[in-house]
């Protein structure tokens, strides 16, 4: 079977016809913007900027950027852009730190933002005779309402199931025949796993592609889900501050994932000037909103690092493709020459059965870098016995070693022992700086 797309037209758009249709969309949405947020009227009248000065997509730059702190701020209502009696819904993000960021939805948001995951869905060879099993959770996270809806949307027999009760999802995907998997990677590792201590083969299910997101994953990781549930692993990315998953997906070329560009306008700025760096470099991820209604970010730093890429894809799709995310921004450390996120660490953590309570301290002695990560042991982990727990640090040092490529040394340690903050917890101790 050929290359099939949701709405060919948009996603197989000439370059220069999707920038018309760019300049056309930001020029009005930063009209709508500037009149009905003022907030962000504020930030441009400080800038000196007026919506006349946009006359398309070359001018984003001279646009101010909103970051996550400005939405905090601005809680609740501060970035609405409409009546709130034009809003039918809102999604919030996990709010580990402070106030829960809320975004809000116009009925046409939804439509928008359906949409997406359904050219997501396809991408993965999906269509109206599949079975689309839905494993993300529903409610105030944006991961099963976007991927739901956009089965609809495409026509797939959608099954809701929401995250947890494993067994129960195995006996809808075996008894419904599911055939595309959408859930977090670590937990379609876990249903593979489960599907094993079952007793069933890979072939024994229906399956043929899963749509993983919402948490960083490898390429090793990807490749053990494929093996274990007999699929292909797609990656998807999106976040709630731009309406969800289905901001960008990956066809079936899988080298990296198309931004739905009709949509949403990206930027990969340096994260410390907030210079715009040229195609091919590292940076970070900025987006701009085209045309949503409710609550429509200009020149959103994601704080995700990532590279674009516009070579032509051949799966046909023109619109540009975003690596994996690499870390993010806020929170890298060069340990060795090497660049370390904490998110890479948590990662391993928790693909290793530990809770993500540990602290990262890196020195400098004999002007070489050390790293050593303290990690917390769960009571249900926890043992007194020294060879068990030696046994356990070397283990989870060579899983850490093997994503960053450097050594570190890891201490496990007793529950409760790190301590817990009120605001953002503090996982980095850098101790070098003493030194320099």
């Amino acid at each position: 079977m050929g290359q099939r797309y949701f709405n060919k037209e948009i996603e197989t758009m000439s370059r220069d016809e999707l920038s018309a249709l760019q300049s056309e969309k930001l020029k009005k949405q930063v009209r709508h913007v500037y009149d009905n947020v003022p907030y962000y009227r504020d930030l441009m009248d400080k800038k000196g900027v007026k919506p006349e000065d946009i006359g398309g997509i070359e001018d984003l730059h001279k646009l101010p950027f909103i970051s996550k702190s400005d939405l905090r701020e601005t809680y609740p209502y501060g970035m609405l852009a409409v009546h709130l009696s034009d809003c039918v819904r809102i999604q919030s993000t996990s709010g580990t730190t402070g106030k829960r960021v809320i975004a809000y939805y116009t009925q046409h948001d939804i439509d928008l933002w359906e949409e997406c995951c359904a050219r997501a869905i396809v991408a993965a060879g999906g269509s109206k005779d599949d079975v689309v099993q839905v494993c993300y959770g529903y409610g105030l996270f944006t991961g099963g309402p976007g991927l739901n809806g956009g089965s609809h949307k495409v026509g797939s027999l959608t099954l809701p199931m929401s995250s947890g009760n494993t067994d129960r999802q195995i006996q809808f995907m075996m008894d419904l025949k599911a055939t595309i998997l959408c859930c977090t990677p670590s937990y379609a590792a876990y249903i593979g796993e489960s599907l094993k201590e079952k007793g069933y083969k890979p072939e024994d299910n229906s399956l043929k592609a899963g749509i993983f997101g919402a948490e960083p994953w490898t390429e090793e990781m990807r490749r053990d889900i494929e093996k274990s549930l007999g699929i292909k692993a797609y990656d998807i990315y999106g976040l709630t501050e731009t309406s969800g998953p289905g901001v960008a997906f990956e066809c079936a070329e899988q080298k990296g994932m198309h931004i739905n560009e009709d949509h949403f306008l990206a930027e990969i700025i340096d994260p410390d000037t907030g210079e715009v760096l040229p195609d091919g470099e590292k940076g970070e991820l900025v987006f701009t909103s085209l045309d949503k209604e409710a609550f429509p970010l200009l020149r959103y730093r994601t704080r995700d690092i990532c590279v674009l890429k516009r070579e032509r894809c051949s799966c046909g799709r023109t619109h540009v493709r975003m690596s994996k995310p690499m870390g993010r921004s806020d929170d890298m450390l060069i340990i060795r020459g090497v660049n370390v996120f904490p998110s890479q660490i948590e990662t391993v953590l928790i693909n290793e059965g530990y809770a993500p309570n540990y602290r990262i301290e890196v020195d400098r002695v004999n002007n070489s870098d050390t790293l050593e990560v303290f990690v917390e042991l769960s009571p249900e982990n926890f043992t007194d016995t020294v060879g068990a727990i030696t046994a356990m640090e070397k283990k989870l040092s060579a899983s850490i070693t093997g994503i960053l490529g450097i050594h570190p040394v890891v201490h496990l340690v007793p529950p409760k022992s790190i301590a817990r903050s009120e605001g953002k917890a503090v996982r980095v101790v850098d101790r070098r700086k003493l030194h320099d």
